[in-house]
């Protein structure tokens, strides 16, 4: 579960921007995130950035990591070939 989400800390140096650490080796205290704009909202609605990393609240590093990783929701999902139904359930 803890390899689906991605780190979090503040830029060093007093900093309120709040930066994706992706190797995740960044020194610091670091939150974690599910990789999706509704847990980003979410968090940032709740304020959750600031109490996890104090002092932090500049979140636009971690939208644009978000609209390079995460396809938009309207977009299809590729799907393979339908199944066929089970015996049985021709009904």
């Amino acid at each position: 579960m803890r390899n689906e989400l991605i780190r979090l800390v503040a830029e060093g140096g007093g900093s309120p921007v709040v930066l994706v650490d992706v190797r995740r080796r960044m020194a610091g205290r670091g939150a974690w995130l599910h990789p999706s704009n509704t847990c980003l909202a979410l968090a940032s609605k709740r304020r959750a950035f600031v109490r996890a990393l104090p002092g932090a609240s500049e979140i636009t590093a971690v939208q644009s990591y978000l609209a390079a990783v995460v396809p938009p929701a309207d977009t299809p999902v590729k799907a393979g070939k339908p199944s066929k139904p089970e015996s049985g359930s021709e009904d």
